[in-house]
């Protein structure tokens, strides 16, 4: 049995060329593939005795550039207030707002004790006047 080379152009084989891990890859090129397509890792801890479980950690993570979480529907970080500069402005808001509540309460807690007054001291309200009037 005899076995014939077959014969091979050097234009086959430099486009057949495969890149291994030994092949020289920057860590930007590392990088760079991993923005690229994304990658997620997850994983569970959990912390157990006697198989009494006392945690459980659920992590999921998911690196990937903003353009790629973007069509993944992922944009959180558009709505949050600390990340987006928001912050002071909801501080303030929130201060005018506390502010305004106090003062409605202290208006509330004023007309109460008015209502309350003009009860002790035996004032009574327009609707009961003309009804004594009636009687004689």
């Amino acid at each position: 049995m005899t076995s014939t080379p077959i014969p091979s152009s050097s234009k086959a084989n430099s486009s057949r060329t495969i890149n291994t891990s030994t092949q020289g890859s920057t860590l930007a090129d590392i990088l760079e593939r991993i923005l690229d397509k994304g990658i997620v890792i997850a994983g569970d801890i959990s912390v157990s005795i006697a198989s009494t479980e006392l945690l459980h950690i659920r992590i999921r993570l998911l690196i990937s550039s903003v353009d790629k979480a973007k069509e993944m529907g992922i944009n959180w970080w558009e709505g949050d207030p600390h990340l987006s500069g928001k912050t002071q402005t909801l501080i303030e808001e929130n201060r005018q707002l506390q502010d305004r509540l106090r003062s409605l309460e202290a208006e509330m807690r004023s007309l109460k004790a008015l209502a309350m007054s003009q009860v002790d001291f035996g004032t009574s309200l327009p609707s009961q006047r003309q009804g004594e009037g009636e009687d004689f």
